[in-house]
């Protein structure tokens, strides 16, 4: 229940169920039967979003859906129209709600201003404004902000937390979801934490501590490893030659403030952080397909240059791109083209491509990866689900017995057999000598595969985890830090960076 005035903090891991409310809410999606919301006394109709604004409710998404090459008051007006007169936009009336819109909640914003000029928390606050503009016919009561922390600079969350503050104090009840606990003790009056789609505790704020929360968020049963996977590590470790075969220092690039590790032969190392943390710009920048500010990379020694994939690549680095569909993989080209995309040397006669060659090859990774449909290697990737997708995506690069690999979310979106399938893979790749580096936000994942954990916090290395200490929980708790880990704590079994 979220009472006008109030802000209600909505706390859970990837995958408790937090997106699916929230699209329950705004009419997206129906919920199971048996259940049902209320809205201002009136029940919320079921998969009608026109039904759900006209209840009051307004939603504020981690894309925010400006258009940064438009002023601020055009973009405030694309959702519900300008103001006309004569049949024509009414120029000083759009001015004068859209600034009356700004003020409500303090924002010293011109609304003339191009929304590429902004700040982060001037363009979040930018949106808020345009969910509480001024209706009426349909006043806001439930305004819904899906991590509106996530994207900005730690300089510019507490000008967005009082911004929050101030529309409770007009009346309107706040949902906010956020991975965040300082957010939560700041701003909030209730919290409420889901995991595996229930709510496992809730109540007021002052009635909950910092580890009381992190206890609920990680659920009893992740105390520990299982005993099995402690044990393929241990081998792991003890195999290994302490070999440097990948390393990073002072890494600079997005979000990323400074970022320094090493990585092992044979070693499998994980990467967490919450969603504008830095992570999701560390293995692109470090492969090339992103831009870099500062830092070094050594593949094996040597210096990798920023922005050179094909160089990397040459040097046996393998990089897995978080979406499948845009940096991963080529939709419209088959499977076996996409699968022997990143050297077709072998494959080549003269000026010829032999294809029975390449269809050969291909056929016998579908096989070993139990790719289906088996017989599909001349289809399209588009036809194949998520998971077989990923097996190819994964049977390209590991064709290429590259001594390093670098992926970014390798099995989101993949079911649990295809998870093991592919993990069974790295875990191979490791054995035999190469350098894997997983980014992930399955945190289960991390603590099951990887035999290290770097938790990144504000763009830097907050916490490492190894042994007995790496679990689910205590990666949740990583997110939650009291001072970063230096730089020269985060590489292998306590050596610096190389």
């Amino acid at each position: 229940t979220i009472e006008p005035g109030e802000v209600h903090a909505l706390l859970g891991q990837n995958g408790s169920g937090k997106s699916t409310l929230i699209k329950i809410l705004s009419g997206y999606h129906a919920p199971d039967p048996g259940g049902g919301i209320r809205v201002e006394g009136q029940d919320l109709p079921l998969q009608a979003p026109v039904q759900s604004y006209r209840l009051g409710c307004r939603f504020v998404q981690q894309d925010l859906g400006l258009v940064s090459t438009l002023s601020v008051l055009d973009n405030m007006a694309l959702g519900s129209g300008f103001p006309t007169a004569f049949g024509t936009i009414n120029g000083k009336a759009t001015y004068k709600q859209a600034k009356s819109d700004l003020e409500r909640l303090s924002l010293d914003i011109d609304p003339k201003a191009l929304v590429a000029t902004l700040s982060a928390s001037e363009r979040t606050g930018v949106a808020i404004a345009r969910a509480l503009r001024d209706d009426p016919q349909y006043p806001a009561c439930l305004l819904v902000l899906d991590e509106p922390t996530a994207t900005l600079p730690v300089d510019e969350v507490d000008h967005l937390l009082d911004r929050v503050s101030a529309m409770a104090a007009t009346g309107v009840g706040v949902l906010y979801v956020t991975h965040h606990l300082g957010e939560v003790f700041r701003v909030a009056h209730k919290v409420s934490v889901f995991r595996d789609g229930k709510v496992v505790g809730a109540g007021p704020v002052k009635d909950f501590d910092h580890a009381g929360i992190v206890g609920l968020l990680a659920g009893e049963e992740l105390l520990a490893e299982e005993t099995e996977s402690r044990r393929e590590k241990a081998a792991r470790a003890a195999a290994r030659g302490h070999e440097t075969a990948f390393a990073v220092k002072d890494l600079r690039a997005g979000a990323l403030a400074g970022v320094s590790f090493r990585v092992e032969a044979g070693e499998i190392v994980g990467i967490a952080g919450l969603a504008g943390s830095g992570r999701d710009s560390i293995l692109g920048a470090s492969f090339g397909a992103l831009p870099r500010t500062a830092g070094h990379v050594t593949v094996k020694g040597g210096p990798l240059p920023a922005g050179r994939p094909d160089e990397a690549i040459r040097r046996g680095v393998a990089y897995l791109a978080p979406d499948r569909k845009v940096g991963g993989g080529v939709m419209s080209m088959s499977a076996r083209e996409n699968l022997t995309l990143p050297d077709l040397r072998p494959f080549w006669k003269g000026l010829r491509l032999r294809r029975t060659s390449e269809t050969k090859t291909t056929k016998a990774w579908f096989e070993r990866l139990s790719v289906r449909p088996a017989n599909a290697v001349n289809e399209p990737l588009s036809i194949f689900s998520g998971g077989n997708q990923q097996k190819i995506l994964f049977g390209k690069w590991l064709s290429q017995e590259p001594s390093v690999f670098l992926l970014d979310e390798p099995t989101q979106g993949v079911d649990v057999g295809a998870k093991a399938d592919l993990h069974r893979e790295l875990i191979a790749a490791a054995q035999s000598g190469a350098a894997v580096v997983v980014s992930s936000s399955d945190l289960e994942e991390l603590a099951d595969l990887c035999d290290r954990v770097l938790v990144i916090v504000d763009g830097r290395i907050s916490a490492q985890l190894e042994g007995a200490d790496l679990s689910e929980g205590n990666i949740t708790r990583g997110f939650m830090p009291i001072a970063a880990v230096p730089a020269e704590a985060a590489g292998a079994n306590g050596h610096a960076p190389q």
